[in-house]
């Protein structure tokens, strides 16, 4: 009851209000005919009044649910690319045989419109993400990733990331790869058919990074020019890139 004391009360004295003003009306105007005509007009029109102003105000907080809801999701990916997306990025691309197919394509700058982020993301569902297994450090990314595990579950742990299913499929891939990595105890002495096995789960993390981190880019090109800088400057696919402003 506590609760609703104040919308009572609120309730009551508007109701009150217009008796009085109606009382009021009455005693200068002498007038009861009017006062029942325009009373009446006025419920009469109260049900449609209520009905636009419900649908306005629930669009509009709507709107600004979903706003606010996009805004901490934006934030949870900002965080995981800084904390340690972009680092993986890396490490995946710089052992990709075919990198230099898409390489230009990934070299992102600040001219770049929304059309060339939605023809780019197009060009890259076509490219067969590969990595060479051989290349990789396994060993350093097994223990790399055991280190974010604690990283990645607080990650997990907010309910933004039920509004991004790319993301959390993401999430999710990243953490299997950590738990086949972390199983095996003699990493450097895996036999091939086992190596395969864990290059399919290093092409699927590979593949759903690269999609996400486009997106974090354009993310960050209309919202956040400063962050696009630094992110532009330490592009894992850019041969030259340095955090270094020349």
């Amino acid at each position: 009851m506590k609760r609703y004391s104040w919308e009572i009360y609120l309730g009551l004295s508007l109701v009150a209000l217009s008796s009085a003003l109606y009382l009021i009306h009455y005693a200068i105007f002498k007038d009861v005919h009017t006062t029942l005509f325009y009373t009446l007009m006025d419920i009469a029109f109260l049900p449609v009044e209520v009905l636009l102003v419900t649908m306005i105000l629930h669009r509009l907080l709507n709107e600004r649910e979903k706003s606010a809801k996009l805004e901490k999701l934006n934030m949870v990916v900002e965080t995981f690319f800084s904390e340690m997306g972009t680092r993986v990025l890396t490490c995946f691309s710089d052992v990709d045989p075919q990198l230099d197919k898409i390489r230009k394509d990934l070299l992102v700058t600040d001219k770049w419109s929304d059309g060339d982020f939605f023809n780019v993301s197009g060009r890259l569902r076509n490219y067969n993400y590969t990595v060479n297994i051989k290349q990789v450090d396994l060993s350093h990314l097994q223990t790399y990733l055991a280190e974010k595990r604690s990283f990645m579950l607080r990650l997990l742990e907010n309910p933004a990331l039920l509004e991004h299913e790319s993301f959390t499929d993401l999430l999710r891939a990243i953490f299997h790869l950590t738990e086949e990595l972390a199983i095996r105890t003699d990493i450097q002495h895996l036999p091939d058919t086992d190596l395969q096995h864990i290059s399919g789960d290093i092409k699927r993390v590979y593949g759903l990074l690269v999609h996400q981190w486009l997106d974090y880019m354009k993310y960050l090109k209309v919202n956040y020019p400063y962050l696009f800088s630094l992110a532009v400057r330490t592009n894992p696919f850019d041969l030259s890139a340095s955090p270094v402003v020349r």
